[in-house]
């Protein structure tokens, strides 16, 4: 009876595993959000990315940062929702030491089924 019950247990777990992949949670059970995102202020020159970076890799969202010619600082966020919440919030008020972030624009906000960028990193 014990290898049945082993079985059904490893059936169900992958079940599960399934409907995780075929939805937008991932297998720890969290939901998954993307978001774009473009920064105003006096965010250039002031270690702006850096800091984008490294507070993206403490909070364990993963992205991009990027400078644009019209002097703001442009990215993306994914992760899980509370997460990519998190970082939205630093995002538009804290930001690096130096910076003033005058406003946060956030588009494209969306469910995704898993992850589409693995690591968090800057752009040139």
């Amino acid at each position: 009876m014990g290898s049945v019950e082993s079985l059904y247990s490893l059936v169900l777990s992958s079940v599960v595993i399934l409907l995780a992949m075929s939805t937008n949670v991932d297998v720890g059970g969290e939901k998954l959000a993307s978001v774009d995102f473009e920064i105003f202020g006096n965010v250039q020159g002031v270690c702006f990315r850096m800091y984008t970076e490294d507070q993206g890799k403490k909070l364990g969202v993963n992205g991009w940062v990027k400078n644009t010619r019209e002097g703001t600082v442009v990215g993306q966020l994914q992760g899980p929702h509370d997460k990519v919440n998190e970082m939205k919030v630093w995002l538009s008020k804290v930001g690096s030491p130096s910076s003033r972030i005058d406003h946060a624009k956030f588009s494209n906000e969306r469910d995704i089924p898993k992850l589409e960028i693995h690591g968090f990193g800057t752009r040139y």
